[in-house]
């Protein structure tokens, strides 16, 4: 199959993928089971296990590049392979946690109220934006197009350690307002 057909044959399905990945999300963000009879306690340990999650995919993407620019590619590969998995298990825990219990109301004040808003804001809005960017690069790469995946990945790599990382902050943050 000619590269250029593959990254082809993927772009209707980015495309979906980053249109329903947020819009379930959203939905499910505000569905909760016991409103549906299903007598589940909250998933109340998940926050600091997702949260992990990131801080581990904001680890895992700076040895990936790292292994690329050591000429390890094989490596390079599977870390980022990894990096996609830790970010969907990261999304299944994120959104279960928030199915089974309420949401946590930020609890400072003053300038650092601003300052979590400001980065949550941001985090949220780059996590929808990084879903396309992370696909089309993955997929340049499977096409072993690395002109045009060095290229969006130079976009990508960035946007993606920053919603790893904020996310890690955003919990921090927030973690003292958890009612247990």
């Amino acid at each position: 199959m000619e590269d250029n057909t593959l990254e082809k044959k993927y772009n209707k399905f980015i495309i979906a993928v980053s249109i329903v990945i947020p819009v379930v999300v959203a939905i499910l963000f505000g569905v909760k089971l016991k409103d549906f009879g299903f007598n589940v306690e909250p998933l109340s340990f998940l926050p600091p296990i997702y949260a992990t999650t990131n801080g581990i995919t904001a680890v895992v993407l700076v040895l990936a590049v790292m292994a690329i620019k050591r000429g390890n590619q094989k490596l390079h590969e599977r870390l980022m392979t990894f990096a996609i998995a830790l970010s969907v298990a990261f999304l299944v825990m994120y959104v279960a946690y928030h199915m089974t219990s309420d949401s946590t109301k930020y609890g400072g004040e003053g300038v650092l109220r601003y300052v979590y808003f400001f980065i949550l804001v941001t985090h949220i809005l780059l996590s929808i934006a990084i879903i396309p960017l992370v696909l089309i690069t993955y997929v340049r790469a499977l096409a072993k197009r690395f002109d045009r995946h060095r290229k969006i990945a130079k976009i990508t790599f960035p946007l993606w350690l920053y919603v790893a990382v904020t996310g890690v902050v955003v919990y921090l943050m927030i973690s003292p307002y958890y009612v247990h």
